[in-house]
């Protein structure tokens, strides 16, 4: 898979990195000398060009790429090199960086973007999911379709505790992934009974969280 990512700071760097690991291709791209580091991920192809512009993005073979990842720490710049990915060179797939929150509302198909990670959100989101427990926390939020990932910690007096997976009715439009059990990710299986402590991972859409909320919750 070929990777363009706009941004070489911190966040790209370590983004080109993993992926690099992984057998990727990756081309980094920044307007700025200073950020050129090359000798800081070698492996790497590097341009020095501006990814607002199209001929810098011509430069970069955009066409050809599998992926365009916006992780510049300007919200403006992610978005234009994501619509301009999508509409200009038909890139398969956006992800953007979100650096203030706020923001967030536009980073959607409309603006060409596949998915959003905003960073601050990501981290109050862990924060909330290691000190909650009968709380549901949404985790991340996948722009297309609006669908969500959140976890649940089953705390005593939850109704579901000591019922099988297959016997808890959960709402319409909402799936259980998985169950972190003693540190382990387990499939879940309709024989599947649930204990205090499971650490419950769902995939769903926002208008179906509060019931699943009192699905879960203690009385």
């Amino acid at each position: 898979m070929r990777v363009v990512i706009a941004g070489a700071g911190i966040v790209g760097r370590s983004i080109a990195r993993e992926l690099l690991g992984n057998g990727h291709r990756v081309l980094l791209i920044d307007r700025s000398p200073a950020a050129m580091k090359i000798t800081s991920v070698p492996d790497a192809q590097w341009l020095l060009a501006d990814a607002c512009e199209i001929s810098s993005l011509d430069e970069a073979e955009l066409a050809d790429c599998d992926v365009v990842v916006a992780a510049t720490g300007d919200d403006k710049a992610n978005l234009v090199v994501s619509l301009l990915a999508k509409t200009e060179y038909g890139v398969p797939r956006t992800v953007a960086r979100v650096n203030n929150p706020k923001n967030e509302w536009l980073f959607d198909e409309a603006w060409g973007v596949d998915v959003a990670v905003s960073t601050p959100r990501l981290m109050t989101a862990l924060v909330e999911e290691a000190v909650s427990v009968g709380e549901l926390v949404r985790l991340f939020t996948f722009q297309q379709g609006q669908a969500s990932m959140a976890e649940y910690t089953l705390e005593e007096g939850s109704p579901v505790l000591g019922r099988t997976v297959g016997e808890v009715r959960l709402p319409e439009d909402t799936v259980l992934v998985a169950i972190v059990r003693a540190e382990r990710p387990l499939p879940p299986s309709p024989d599947d009974v649930l204990e205090p402590g499971d650490h419950l991972l769902f995939l769903s859409v926002p208008d179906a969280e509060a019931e699943l909320r009192t699905i879960l919750a203690a009385g």
